[in-house]
């Protein structure tokens, strides 16, 4: 137990006050469900195919022959193709002459030309998407993906700003200040007016979703107890995020059109201003910095919060242990200053960007899935409810680091084993796909809250929020791991389980933190396999005469 533990140890685990700060935190969570994933609905890609002009007045057999037929790409039967169309002239000669196509006319001589008056698009799964609003198919399609990736740019800008901004000016202000941007930008997105603009506001909200999340997570892992923090870092916020998840494509199949829908995401942000009276700020951090009286203050409160006394004097030994850390400034730069921390920062941005291209892939997947596209994607956020318990189960009883192993390597496998399935075999491939994505997202859930238990007060907000930002790369091209289907179906597959596997197995040169409170300062640090020293046995005389040999200490270089 730390000193700040056992400064505070009289409040208790779950009085009150704690209960209030994790529903209230968890709650904070939850627009960022249906944010990060609404993309899925926002720019899915509806059936098309060239738009023939209203002024060539054909007959029935050449509209019905108008669009030249080709082979699915993934092989198969032959479809109507979806960026070429007959040419205009020679087909409305051919109709005007009475010609029939097929009997008086050889389609494959017929020359063929792009969809140079637009497209048309099926309307019974969406009634727009900014696919079909702006024209995101054929020669511009690779804008689709683009646009995910502008939105995971923001994400990792917003990782690299928010972390050292929440440890220099606090988490809580940061929280509202994010929460505040994430639903603002949200809303002035509904009116762009053309794709370039979608993306660049669209950037913000991504700079907004991921600081508020991992904001709101470093503060409850903070206030909160050790046994109620394993909880609420595990099962907790990724529960109420998993909520939100679901909420997605239950509000998107009421509301088919992506302005409207974007609006409905947005309203829930405004739900959340009254929670600044009742979110305290973090007495860890308010120590790191010095402000020991402010953080006396918020223990106070929830001492009478929980009906319990509090001593007159709080943080005697954790000032002490605090001061002379906060002193001086951290920053980013930290993470990287000694062998140990270097080590173990290197080895989570690793671990963190290939977690996120097989969760975020895995997920942005669920339209191209055989079936229904709204259930597809209820279905991959149903599989993330177990996920998160079970997560929670591992990080209660279980080694952090044999459980990430775990999770990641059978993840792997289930990924590779789908490459096996025959292509008939349809839901076994979808039921091995989402038993990838539950282990995945075990995974995911388990590294957030192992990563918060390895690094140390003055640096956690800045050190998650580094990772968070370290795996952004990964969530910027997870929506072009989906590309490759384009070219082969298994590929996407292959390549985020081998990854995910390998990965899984990096993962055992992780420190374990299970059972060990969390640091306060950089030399409260786990140490890295190889990265302590073992200081020389020396022999001290005693008051009796007898030579007592001290222990080897470890020390981090």
């Amino acid at each position: 137990m730390t000193d700040y533990e056992a400064a505070t140890a009289f409040l208790g685990e779950w009085g009150r006050f704690q209960q209030q700060v994790f529903f209230l935190l968890c709650l904070s969570i939850i627009p960022n469900g249906f944010t990060g994933l609404s993309i899925v609905f926002l720019a899915d890609t509806p059936h098309h195919r060239c738009l023939i002009p209203a002024y060539a007045n054909l007959t029935a057999a050449w509209k019905n022959s108008s669009i030249p037929l080709e082979e699915e790409s993934h092989g198969g039967a032959l479809v109507p193709s979806k960026c070429t169309r007959y040419k205009t002239e020679d087909i409305l000669s051919f109709s005007e002459r009475g010609l029939l196509p097929g009997v008086d006319v050889n389609l494959s001589n017929v020359a063929t030309e792009g969809c140079l008056d637009g497209w048309e698009y099926d309307q019974s799964v969406y009634i727009s998407t900014i696919t079909s609003e702006w024209d995101l198919v054929c020669d511009d399609s690779w804008k689709n993906p683009l646009t995910s990736s502008l939105f995971f740019c923001g994400v990792l800008t917003g990782s690299f700003i928010s972390g050292q901004l929440s440890d220099r000016y606090g988490r809580k202000i940061v929280l509202f200040v994010t929460m505040a941007v994430q639903t603002v930008f949200t809303l002035i997105q509904v009116f762009s007016p053309s794709w370039p603009v979608f993306c660049a506001v669209f950037f913000v909200v991504g700079m907004g979703q991921i600081s508020n999340y991992v904001a709101a997570f470093v503060l409850g892992t903070e206030i909160l107890g050790q046994r109620v923090r394993t909880i609420f870092s595990t099962a907790g916020v990724s529960l109420f995020f998993g909520g939100g998840y679901m909420l997605l494509p239950l509000l998107a199949f009421f509301i088919r059109d992506w302005r409207m829908l974007l609006l409905g995401l947005t309203l829930p942000g405004f739900l959340y201003v009254p929670l600044w009276w009742y979110i305290p700020e973090s007495p860890r951090w308010l120590l790191s910095q010095g402000r020991v009286e402010e953080a006396e203050a918020i223990v106070r409160d929830a001492a009478k919060r929980n009906n319990v006394e509090a001593p007159q004097t709080i943080f005697t030994q954790a000032e002490k242990e605090l001061q002379s850390e906060s002193r001086k400034p951290h920053n980013i730069c930290d993470l990287l200053r000694s062998r140990n921390i270097r080590w173990i920062s290197v080895t989570l941005w690793l671990v963190w960007n290939t977690v996120t291209i097989a969760y975020f892939a895995l997920s942005l997947n669920t339209a191209n899935l055989h079936g229904n596209a709204y259930f597809n994607c209820f279905l991959s956020a149903v599989v993330e409810m177990p996920a998160y318990t079970l997560s929670w189960v591992m990080f209660r009883w279980c080694s952090r680091r044999l459980s990430l192993f775990a999770t990641l390597f059978m993840g792997g496998l289930f990924l590779l084993f789908i490459q096996l399935i025959p292509s008939n075999q349809i839901s076994l491939a979808i039921t091995l796909e989402m038993m990838g994505k539950f282990a995945v997202t075990t995974a995911f859930a388990i590294l957030y809250a192992y990563t918060a238990e390895l690094y140390p007060t003055v640096l956690r907000n800045t050190a998650v929020g580094t990772c968070s930002m370290a795996s952004r790369i990964g969530s910027i091209i997870a929506p072009y791991f989906i590309y490759l289907r384009n070219y082969s179906i298994s590929l996407p597959y292959i390549l985020m389980g081998t990854l995910t596997a390998l990965t899984g197995l990096l993962s055992l040169l992780l420190p374990e933190s299970y059972g060990m409170p969390l640091p306060d300062t950089i030399t409260h640090m786990q140490h890295f396999p190889g990265c302590c020293q073992k200081t020389p046995y020396t022999l001290t005389h005693t008051e009796d005469g007898d030579n007592t040999a001290e222990r080897k200490s470890c020390v981090a270089l």
